[in-house]
């Protein structure tokens, strides 16, 4: 369930960061955080690809409300929703990666399939 974790973060807080964290993601392909992040901004994105499969006015509004950039809901209907097209799921990739210098907190790399 989407939002069941708190990440230390007030509400409005969390959100904001999550929407951030979406966003770079289907910018940029790839972010590095940590695992408890990744498995909500996982969670999020797919849904948001999902969308874009979509692809009807209706789609793109919801998108437009939780994405803060337009260019990337653009590039999310344009180029990444075609690519999965024919996948049902599992848009996305966590990849193990390396401890965190100040507190050893495992961080990981969500990615794009």
């Amino acid at each position: 369930m989407p939002g069941a974790r708190k990440l230390g973060r007030t509400s409005d807080h969390r959100k904001a960061m999550l929407r951030a964290m979406v966003t770079f993601l289907l910018e940029n392909g790839k972010i590095e955080t940590t695992v408890t992040r990744a498995k909500e901004t996982r969670s999020i994105a797919e849904k948001m690809i999902t969308l874009g499969k979509r692809g009807d006015l209706h789609a793109r509004r919801q998108v437009l409300a939780f994405v803060t950039e337009e260019t990337v809901v653009t590039k999310l209907f344009d180029e990444i929703a075609p690519q999965y097209a024919e996948r049902n799921g599992g848009y996305t990739r966590i990849v193990k990666y390396k401890e965190r210098k100040g507190d050893n907190a495992l961080t990981v790399i969500l990615e794009l399939v």
